[in-house]
């Protein structure tokens, strides 16, 4: 019998004791990051921060959106959920930031080169495939409960879009118009700021909507490690049997997922339109 499942947690348990110092540094780094966002959400009157976001759906898509916006969060501070709601966000926000932070220079590094596309790939398959509460387990021997090890889980499952897209974007990026480039005398650098990526945005924002999507999937996953928010509010009705506790947090969590779904589409349709 080969037990793989051993030597994982040997190997964990192994990075939890010779580098504990670490992980306690990214815990306080992800921590106040998260809770920077959560406060700059919460400073503000209820009605200042729908006013806001309201507005940013008029000046991206229309009347549509902004009609939804106003009477879908002001259902939601109506049912009581407007802080849950609030911490949600901050984490969606949060560990989208990193996992674009980290997805999209990896994507551009497997677009370049081969030999790294193909040991990237494999991971990425096992990042989208393991099932996400997986990640829990060694998520919570490095961090312990709360927020970070939540935003950990997330970063995971919620980076692969944002790598392949960026990989995608760069890899369709005309080879006439690169040599054109290079013939002109043009660095790599250059070529990759002011001719790749620039023709690569269109794909590498669907990356971002992905990414974003993602990471609020994982909502009440993370709320089974004390991440709190909407997932919390769903976990207590499905533990507790209170169908009505757990269909508000859902309607919660789809009305935030419409307006951070179109709010973020379109922003690659107008790149796309424009191109």
């Amino acid at each position: 019998m080969i037990n793989i499942g051993t030597y994982i947690e040997q190997f964990i348990n192994w990075l939890t004791l010779n580098f504990g110092s670490f992980f306690n540094l990214i815990k306080v780094v992800v921590e106040s990051v998260v809770n920077s966002v959560e406060w700059v959400l919460m400073f503000p009157p209820f009605y200042i921060v729908i006013a806001l976001i309201a507005f940013l759906a008029w000046k991206r898509t229309g009347w549509g959106l902004t009609v939804f916006t106003i009477l879908g969060l002001g259902l939601i501070w109506g049912m009581g959920y407007w802080d849950q709601t609030m911490a949600t966000l901050a984490l969606i926000l949060s560990a989208a930031f990193i996992a674009l932070l980290m997805g999209v220079p990896l994507g551009i590094w497997a677009a370049k080169n081969p030999t790294a596309g193909k040991v990237i790939r494999p991971v990425l398959d096992l990042m989208q495939t393991m099932p996400a509460f997986v990640y829990l387990i060694p998520a919570v021997l490095f961090f312990g409960l709360g927020k970070v090890p939540g935003a950990f889980a997330t970063v995971i499952f919620a980076m692969p879009p944002a790598v392949r897209l960026t990989t995608l974007g760069i890899s369709q990026v005309p080879a006439s118009i690169v040599e054109a480039t290079r013939s002109f005398g043009a660095t790599p650098r250059q070529l990759l700021f002011k001719v790749e990526l620039p023709l690569a945005l269109p794909t590498i924002l669907a990356g971002v909507n992905q990414t974003i999507m993602m990471a609020l999937s994982m909502v009440v996953v993370s709320a089974m490690i004390a991440a709190g928010g909407l997932g919390e509010v769903v976990l207590k009705g499905i533990t507790q049997l209170k169908i009505g506790l757990g269909f508000e947090g859902g309607i919660a969590v789809v009305i935030l997922a419409v307006i951070l779904d179109r709010i973020t589409q379109s922003f690659g349709a107008k790149k796309l339109a424009k191109a």
